[in-house]
């Protein structure tokens, strides 16, 4: 028989209308802490979803402040081509809304049937495939065309399914005037160059003249000298030829050829002869060096000497510099090289010429040209060293000497280019031109180039 239960003892049982029985205080701080703990993570993913948002609003603002300043047009399309969104650059071309280009075809956008079909083809065809540098016709908002040259890249979801193509182009009549302005400026920068250049050498030339006019002067007078001579013993030839066609007897061709000398005459042919080709052969090179230096400059690739280019050089600059202007050449002999040797020799030119300014102010001005060969890397070259007795060149100046315009001399006194263009020239020979300090004082100008075996 079973005990009857008191139902005032009945856990959870209410004695009164909402009172829990049996359920202490430590339970309700438990409920109450579990609730606040509840409410913080939810202020907590509060204040992260609103970061979130403020976050997702400032990427959306960058975006399209980067869609609205792009210059060129992107298209974003699905893989049938039709169009889902555009930005700015694009309704600038065409007049319309990107409202009412959504949804509509690509190809619609472009001027003729044979820029449709071609985009057909290269653009949607590609698969994915990325698209580079295709160039179509897009109409205007004048129902003119313009050509694009377009740019296509795939772009997929997050498990690598094909989504579409995005498709940015740029309008290349910009880019050709750009390019054709280009191009005109770097041709007047070349015909600028070549003009320096150019005046760089006159200048040189005309510093020369008197040089050259001095050194053509030796063999002129020669030959000169020979054809009075030669008129001379032209005559009484004559005058002996007319005595033996008129018969005259040989008593008196005997005496007439010793008076005139004829037997001297017959031995001094073949040397004045000689002696005036030989001083015709001279002026006939001397000249041919001086056209040669003072022509336009052409790529030449001939072969030479370079010591027979440094001792006229050398011979020119010293019979228009100072007399007390000393030059010694310690040459080991023939040094081949292919190039051009006008251009080499404004390169001796301007270094001797640079000596002989630098020592103007010396009591014996002199300036030592050596050269030396040697073997590099399995390659012959030689290396000439021009060393003057001068100050010196100043150590802030050392690394701007071959700078186009520098120069310390005054104004009117030089151009600045003669060094750095002489710079120029050795480095297309496959060389390099070097200054220094002597430590006895001077400077020493090193020129290495390569030699032709």
């Amino acid at each position: 028989m079973k005990k009857a239960v008191d139902p005032a003892r009945e856990v959870g049982h209410t004695g009164h209308p909402g009172e829990l029985i049996g359920v202490g205080e430590d339970v309700w701080m438990d409920v109450i802490q579990k609730m606040d703990e509840v409410y913080s993570d939810l202020l907590q993913y509060e204040v992260a979803l609103e970061e979130k948002n403020a976050k997702l609003e400032e990427s959306q603002q960058f975006i399209l402040s980067v869609l609205t300043a792009m210059s060129d047009i992107l298209v974003i399309c699905g893989r049938d081509g039709t169009i889902e969104d555009v930005n700015p650059a694009l309704e600038v071309i065409t007049g319309r809304k990107g409202a009412d280009l959504r949804g509509t075809s690509l190809f619609d956008l472009f001027a003729d049937a044979g820029a449709r079909a071609q985009a057909r083809t290269q653009l949607t065809a590609s698969g994915e495939q990325e698209v580079h540098d295709c160039e179509l016709a897009l109409r205007t908002h004048d129902g003119a065309s313009v050509p694009v040259s377009f740019n296509c890249t795939p772009r997929f979801n997050a498990v690598g399914k094909s989504m579409g193509m995005v498709v940015t182009g740029r309008p290349v009549g910009e880019l050709r005037k750009a390019y054709q302005a280009l191009t005109q400026a770097h041709d007047d920068l070349k015909r600028t160059q070549q003009q320096l250049l150019h005046s760089e050498k006159m200048a040189s030339l005309g510093r020369l003249v008197a040089g050259v006019a001095h050194e053509l002067n030796n063999p002129i007078s020669f030959i000169i000298g020979n054809v009075h001579a030669l008129r001379r013993y032209a005559e009484r030839l004559e005058q002996y030829l007319a005595a033996v066609h008129s018969g005259a007897s040989a008593d008196t061709l005997g005496d007439l050829r010793k008076r005139l000398r004829i037997d001297r005459i017959l031995a001094d042919l073949d040397p004045l002869i000689e002696g005036t080709i030989e001083g015709a052969e001279r002026t006939r090179h001397i000249v041919d060096g001086l056209k040669r230096f003072s022509a336009v400059d052409r790529d030449e690739q001939q072969r030479f000497d370079l010591a027979e280019i440094v001792e006229r050089a050398v011979r020119w600059v010293c019979q228009a510099a100072r007399k007390n202007f000393k030059v010694t050449l310690s040459l080991p002999g023939p040094l081949p090289m292919v190039g051009s040797a006008g251009q080499m020799q404004q390169v001796v030119m301007n270094l001797v010429q640079n000596a002989a300014d630098a020592t103007s102010q010396c009591d014996m001005p002199a300036l030592h040209v050596g050269a030396r060969t040697l073997e590099r890397d399995g390659e012959a070259r030689m290396v000439l060293r021009f060393e003057d007795n001068g100050p010196g060149i100043a150590p802030a100046h050392l690394a701007h000497v071959f700078d186009p315009f520098f120069t310390t001399k005054p104004v009117g006194q030089g151009t600045g280019l003669g060094l750095s263009i002489s710079y120029g020239i050795v480095e297309r020979h496959g060389g390099a031109l070097q200054v220094a300090n002597l430590p006895s004082g001077g400077a020493v100008f090193t020129v290495d180039l390569p030699l032709s075996r």
